[in-house]
């Protein structure tokens, strides 16, 4: 084999792996990517799921106190103004969520029926009738579990979105994410009230 041979058949291996190497980055980068946009998605459908098992639970613990506290009418048009509010942002599109000013609408949205079951909850005391009724009591123990199950889903979706968001800023992938269309996402924050703790007693 002659020199001018061997040396280009080398070249053309080193340009072989070269190739083989750069698309193996930038092939397991965006897959990558994908997979953690997924997991972001996935996470929000789990978030979306919650909320919606909140508005649901919500007619019938309205019905139920309704039996008893009949003469709280302003709460009653609280909670359904807040739900029927928060029912027009139940869904979001998951592109939405590249967008922190539509999340933080949905929040408020969210945080305001949130508030508003809180009041209609905390007339109970004023009802020992209610507070015995074995419909609402376990109507209230689903809505608290429910409450908690939104609590770690919005931060297992905020886990899933600061990977994402970590990894598209990362090197070399933040050359890349750009020009596939991979947006940062936003994270779900703390009620304005979070810091003083609702005193509410069942």
């Amino acid at each position: 084999m002659s020199l001018k041979l061997r040396n280009a058949l080398i070249g053309l291996g080193i340009a072989v792996v070269a190739v083989f190497l750069c698309y193996s980055c930038v092939a397991g980068n965006y897959n990558t990517l994908v997979s953690i946009e997924e997991e972001v998605d996935s996470q929000w459908a789990q978030v979306e799921n919650q909320y919606q098992r909140r508005f649901d639970l919500i007619p019938n613990l309205v019905a139920t106190v309704k039996k008893y506290a009949q003469h709280e009418s302003d709460v009653y048009v609280q909670v359904s103004e807040a739900r029927a509010k928060a029912g027009g942002v139940t869904k979001i599109d998951s592109e939405l969520l590249n967008d922190p000013e539509k999340l933080d609408q949905y929040q408020k949205a969210q945080d305001s029926l949130g508030g508003a079951l809180q009041r209609l909850l905390s007339i109970t005391e004023n009802y020992p009738e209610l507070k015995a009724d074995k419909n609402f009591l376990a109507l209230q123990d689903e809505l608290e579990g429910t409450e908690n199950r939104i609590s770690i889903e919005r931060k297992r979706y905020n886990d899933a979105a600061r990977r994402f968001n970590t990894k598209i800023r990362q090197f070399p992938t933040v050359l890349m994410a750009n020009n596939w269309g991979f947006k940062s996402k936003a994270y779900f924050t703390a009620a304005e009230n979070a810091k003083t703790a609702p005193k509410v007693e069942f």
